[in-house]
């Protein structure tokens, strides 16, 4: 776990990290904390603990135990659909599959319901029908495998990088060049292992990002970035932006507190376009989610149309 600064002292446990790990509530960090996962200086912490400048955090996740995912009426942003799959616009803080504290109101919940079943079985009962996800902050297109055949395909599809993703966000700070590739290894962070990192040639796996800067801010120093995936690993972009020293906005892990923005109110990243071969007409399918309202103020200032 990173280490605390000053204006961290004297915050509860439970809420401190709360603020840095998105993808854990705070009631399940309160769980962990009780279930003696999480330790503090090398000893078990207590739930009422805080936190002091020079603390050391540890905590362990525990492996999820397999659960039969119930369908639930949630509506969803349907962009396409036929028997073979479906693409959905995945709203902002929605996660993907039931897991450790988010046994319910999860989009597979909500495919389950709105499917009827219909799901490939490849990902198990936990995951069914699910091909790549999306972050929880993250919005937008993302594909979901109806039969097992379109499972297959779309898999071979995203290891061959036959697929087009791209996505918008909006950085702090501007990069140095206006476009470019950033070509990284990406593993574990070495110390918390919530994080992703930038690391060393030979360990991690490969990610590759290309980007172009559409507009640069000087008044309120940010910027909206076109990313164009060639990889898929795990928060690539942010874990890219903030290698290019430009985290993103809004990013409660990887930004540090006063870089991120009150007025989005959100992580600034959309999965704006998703473009795959449809495995049964070979025909290609392209589908773009809208962008949502919190961009308009960057899309005012684009003198040309996002291609």
């Amino acid at each position: 776990m990173e280490m605390l600064v000053e204006s961290d002292a004297g915050t509860r446990l439970d809420a401190w990290l709360a603020s840095r790990l998105s993808d854990l509530s705070r009631s399940r960090i309160q769980e962990l904390i009780r279930e003696q996962h999480i330790r503090k200086n090398d000893q078990v912490a207590k739930p009422r603990d805080s936190v002091s400048l020079g603390d050391r955090i540890q905590i362990e996740i525990p492996e999820p135990i397999p659960a039969q995912a119930q369908a639930e009426d949630i509506p969803l942003k349907v962009l396409y659909e036929d028997d073979a799959l479906i693409v959905i616009d995945k709203a902002e803080g929605m996660v993907v599959h039931p897991a450790a504290g988010n046994a319910d109101g999860t989009l597979v919940n909500a495919l389950l319901h709105h499917c009827k079943g219909q799901l490939s079985g490849i990902g198990g009962v936990e995951r069914p029908g699910i091909v790549h996800r999306l972050d929880k902050d993250t919005s937008g297109c993302l594909i979901v495998a109806k039969t097992d055949a379109t499972h297959r395909s779309l898999v071979e599809q995203f290891a061959d990088r036959t697929t087009d993703k791209r996505y918008l966000a909006v950085v702090q700070g501007c990069p140095i060049e206006s476009q470019g590739t950033v070509f990284t290894n990406i593993g574990r962070h070495p110390v918390n292992r919530l994080k992703m990192a930038v690391v060393n040639p030979g360990t991690g796996k490969p990610a590759i990002t290309d980007y172009e800067v559409l507009v640069h801010d000087p008044t309120t120093k940010t910027s909206l970035i076109l990313c164009h995936l060639k990889t898929g690993r795990t928060h690539q972009i942010r874990v890219h932006m903030l290698h290019l020293g430009c985290p993103l906005i809004g990013d409660p892990i990887y930004a540090k507190p006063a870089r991120q923005s009150a007025a989005t109110g959100r992580m600034m990243l959309h999965a704006w376009r998703l473009s795959i071969t449809h495995p049964e007409t070979g025909n290609r399918l392209s589908c773009e989610a809208p962008i949502p309202p919190e961009y308009t103020p960057w899309l005012q200032r684009l003198e040309t149309p996002i291609s």
